[in-house]
């Protein structure tokens, strides 16, 4: 769990570098366009770069109070109405100001009207009037000249990025939002399914356990030997049960030692006209798989299929095929109960567990045909 918490821990980082990244380049990268738009012949228009530092300077500030305000204290707090209220009047203010600002003649014309020296003043006012400057000769637009499309007013312009800048920084931050959402629920739901799995593997042990002092008591009144035996094969199994057990994961060899030992166990209890057989292959991938998958799947064959009243047999085999492990279980059926190898806790825990673990991708089967209960199950390994 730890580990998983530190992966989702940096794949967060990693996303809040990613966004911030992004920020920083898209700023860096405004409020540099002037540099290299506002080049003339003559070298850099400083007034034309200061006048676009200027709006891009009401872009920054709408920007932080987006960002540190309103959607902290607004949008992510379901005031969504207020929300949009503030964010169209700090709209409204900033074109406002833009738009008053650039109505100023000194300000349409980007720099200050001329002074005029003081004997040029005396000679006007001697004049008693005022000498008009010269004007502009008329430039006469000719036929087949191309058309100037006229500039954006500096207002309109503001206003276009302005509500292209909101949504942009609220769209990133709802992502940021999300994701970070989608990691917690990650953890939530990984520590909720531990927590199951823990829960059952809990259920199947004092079932096991159960069951195999049973047997080892009916072994006594039998073999004392035998019986010596079987509880050195019960303390490996309880062994297994007590250290593989805690892990997410245990080797494929040790499963099938598991299950080994265990048919040895209920080998001794029943008499010979029980037939016991169990198929493994000689070699075991080395492999790992979930622990004590089968436990409750032989515990259901012996359990409801083994009869001393009539002859009876379980046919255990395991096999390996490519990234699949099958465990085929057919045992004859107990006539007196009849319903009982479909039902009971530990089948439905091993379905509850092959479901957290593997999701669609087991197959778990049961299938009863008369006389024969047949159990099939793939998992990948």
């Amino acid at each position: 769990m730890t580990a998983t918490m530190q992966e989702i821990s940096r794949n967060i980082r990693k996303f809040n570098l990613y966004e911030i990244s992004v920020i920083s380049l898209f700023w860096l990268l405004l409020f540099a366009s002037p540099l290299v738009l506002g080049q003339t012949g003559g070298g850099t228009d400083w007034n034309h770069v200061f006048k676009v530092w200027k709006e891009h300077s009401v872009l920054l500030f709408l920007f932080i109070m987006n960002r540190f305000v309103l959607l902290p204290y607004l949008f992510f707090r379901n005031r969504r109405s207020l929300y949009m209220i503030a964010v169209l009047l700090l709209i409204v203010v900033a074109v406002a100001g833009i738009y008053i600002y650039y109505s100023k003649p000194e300000a349409q014309s980007g720099r200050k009207p001329p002074e005029t020296s003081i004997s040029q003043d005396i000679n006007v006012r001697n004049q008693g009037q005022s000498t008009p400057p010269p004007a502009r000769p008329k430039q006469i637009k000719r036929k087949g000249d191309p058309v100037q499309p006229e500039p954006i007013p500096a207002y309109i312009n503001l206003l276009i990025l302005s509500v292209l800048l909101f949504g942009f920084d609220t769209g990133l931050k709802i992502a940021s939002k999300w994701i970070y959402s989608e990691q917690q629920r990650i953890v939530l739901e990984k520590e909720n399914i531990e927590t199951q799995l823990a829960f059952l593997k809990h259920q199947i042990s004092p079932h096991f356990f159960m069951n195999t002092l049973n047997n080892i008591h009916s072994l006594i009144d039998i073999d004392t030997v035998e019986a010596k035996k079987s509880v050195i094969k019960l303390s490996g199994l309880m062994r297994h049960l007590l250290y593989e057990s805690d892990h997410e994961m245990s080797s494929l060899k040790s499963e099938v030692d598991f299950i080994r030992s265990y048919v040895d166990l209920m080998k001794l209890r029943y008499p010979k006209g029980v037939k016991i057989t169990l198929n493994i292959p000689e070699k075991i991938p080395d492999k790992s798989i979930p622990p004590l998958l089968f436990i409750s799947l032989l515990e259901n064959a012996f359990k409801h299929g083994v009869s001393y009243m009539q002859e009876s047999f379980i046919d255990i085999e395991l096999s390996f095929e490519s990234d699949n492990l099958q465990l085929m279980i057919t045992n004859s059926k107990n006539k007196g109960n009849p319903k009982a190898s479909e039902s009971g806790i530990g089948i439905e825990n091993t379905r509850k567990r092959l479901d957290l673990l593997f999701k669609d991708k087991y197959i778990l089967d049961i299938t009863d045909r008369g006389n024969v209960f047949i159990t099939h199950l793939t998992i990948p390994v």
